[in-house]
């Protein structure tokens, strides 16, 4: 068999489909790439990647194949030799590109113009579908290649579908804890949302506060291979330094969509997965699709009735206003036979091999996605925000990534890890937890009270220095200047209405500590052990403030 792929979009769509013949040794898979596409510069890198041995062009057109398997109608597929089975590139076919082409209404992947073979070249012997209603697209347009097709369902949504038990696990990867990961889908284009709105990710880095929520940002692979990935991070800068996730365009997007907690989307069709997922999640417009979104296609019905968001500041507010309903109607209109396109598909492509499945082996099972990447940067510097509840005993902190907007009640700094300047201009200095010296090197630790003490006299503008520990409880030492005495703070979770536990970035609590211990001069605590609480959203974290103990304070850090 071979696999031929004009771009990464079309190989990711292909590398779907082996599960249904995985594990059969009369099966020999072999890929190539298809010469002519714009966005071919990544397919060819992604093939090798997944260790498939490649065939060149010119000798896949001269070798017969007992079956080959496209994503995309595009390309002189008419030459390469033996039947084929043309897959959609993505779902629901909501995009006209007016600039090639039938014409502007022609739905880009059923245009009759590339569905058409003339009369020596290879036929198109199954085109698999994943909804009656294309076949019904289809025999509209092109009544003569619609007589191949047959509706067999999504292998990549059967994947994102099997994954929904690994919510969890995603999230934990991610590092997002409590907060609300909200998901952005950017397609490819001059309607795409990264060219209408190109601010969008970096004003919503700045907008949102980083304990309340964070930002993830899914690419079109069309995109990745125009810019490359080093233009396109380059673009993102302000965004990925606010702790912007930008997951690859290789199953680590599904995951990402998986974990989320809400979606501000294009007209892109990965918005039709994360809503097939689940439909109670908020989705929410950042722009239309101009002319290119078909009118009545699944993702015009999502579009349709979806919050669409104006200026970034509003986000919270177009999250509030979604509904559930209109993401359903949309993912029902673009999936049928969920849950069984690899068995629906394995049983095409073992008729069109003229084989018998292997009696052995189990109907095809999706596989999970894989655990998308941790986060490789966060912010180290925020500009924070700090109010006292009415009752005395509690502080309202929003951290907000340092520089991206106006300042707020102190800076807070991770010392070693953010600039010098940001260090020199810092109310509050933390660290977190040290990696230790290597099995049987030579080590030079503080203790706390020395590095507290020579940090204080290094960085005189500063008014509290505080130490992480390493301790899943949330521990942290803090001196203040001018206090005679070092303190312990711990933070306690919150348990939420459906029984997980919520803990705050001590970091964050740090934050709150700082705004109380110094709100007056005095030099004590208002009591020998105040309690208070760290808001961050919606929630109330415990904090209790202490003096530490002489043994304490003289603590390894």
């Amino acid at each position: 068999m071979l696999f031929a792929a004009r771009s990464a979009v079309a190989l990711y769509r292909l590398l779907d489909v082996l599960p249904a013949l995985a594990g059969d040794d009369r099966v020999t898979r072999r890929f190539t790439l298809v010469p002519g596409s714009d966005f071919g510069a990544d397919a060819l890198t992604a093939i090798e990647e997944t260790g498939a041995r490649t065939v060149p062009w010119d000798t896949a057109t001269r070798t017969e194949y007992d079956l080959v398997v496209v994503a995309s109608p595009k390309g002189e597929l008419g030459r390469l030799r033996g039947p084929q089975v043309l897959l959609p590139h993505g779902a629901g076919f909501n995009k006209s590109l007016p600039y090639e082409g039938s014409g502007p209404d022609s739905a880009s992947g059923l245009d009759p113009l590339y569905l058409a073979r003339s009369g020596d070249a290879a036929p198109i012997a199954l085109h698999a579908l994943a909804h009656p209603d294309q076949v019904a697209r289809l025999t509209r347009v092109a009544p003569r290649a619609a007589r191949s097709a047959k509706v067999v369902g999504d292998p990549t949504l059967e994947r994102v579908l099997a994954s929904r038990a690994h919510r969890d696990r995603y999230r934990s990867a991610l590092g997002t804890g409590p907060r609300t990961l909200l998901a952005l889908t950017s397609t490819w284009g001059p309607e795409s949302l990264l060219c209408r709105r190109p601010d969008l990710p970096a004003e919503l880095a700045a907008q949102l506060p980083h304990d309340e929520y964070q930002l993830a940002l899914v690419v079109h692979p069309n995109e990745w291979s125009r810019l490359g990935s080093f233009e396109l991070t380059q673009r993102l800068e302000p965004a990925l330094a606010a702790g912007l996730l930008l997951p690859r365009p290789r199953d680590e997007w599904a995951s990402v969509l998986v974990a989320a907690d809400a979606l501000i989307t294009d007209h892109g069709s990965a918005a039709l997965y994360y809503a097939a997922a689940d439909d109670t999640r908020p989705v929410v417009a950042a722009c239309r699709g101009g002319a290119e979104l078909l009118t009545g296609s699944p993702m015009g019905v999502l579009l349709g009735g979806v919050p669409e968001l104006g200026p970034a500041d509003d986000v919270a507010k177009a999250l509030r206003a979604y509904r559930p309903g209109p993401a359903a109607s949309a993912a029902g209109a673009a999936f049928a036979h969920r849950h069984d396109a690899l068995r629906r598909l394995r049983a095409e492509l073992y008729t069109l091999l003229d084989l018998t499945p292997p009696a052995a082996r189990p109907a095809p099972v999706a596989a999970p996605l894989p655990l998308p990447r941790p986060p490789t940067r966060t912010p180290n510097s925020f500009d924070v925000q700090a109010e006292f509840t009415e009752s005395g005993d509690g502080v309202v902190v929003a951290r907000r990534p340092a520089g991206a907007g106006p300042p707020g009640h102190h800076l807070a700094v991770e010392l070693g890890a953010a600039s010098e300047q940001l260090a020199r201009s810092a109310g509050l200095l933390y660290r977190r937890p040290q990696a230790p010296p290597r099995d049987g090197g030579p080590g030079l630790t503080w203790t706390f009270d020395g590095w507290a003490r020579d940090t204080l006299s290094a960085y005189p503008g500063c008014r509290t220095v505080a130490a992480v520990l390493p301790s899943p409880s949330g521990r942290c030492l803090l001196r203040v200047r001018g206090h005679d005495r070092p303190y312990v703070l711990e933070a306690g979770p919150v348990v939420r209405e459906d029984g997980r536990v919520a803990r705050v970035d001590p970091a964050a609590a740090v934050s709150a500590a700082h705004a109380w211990l110094t709100k007056t001069e005095t030099k004590t605590p208002t009591a020998p052990e105040p309690r208070l609480t760290c808001v961050i959203g919606a929630r109330a974290f415990p904090l209790h403030v202490r003096h530490a103990t002489d043994n304490e304070a003289q603590q390894e850090i």
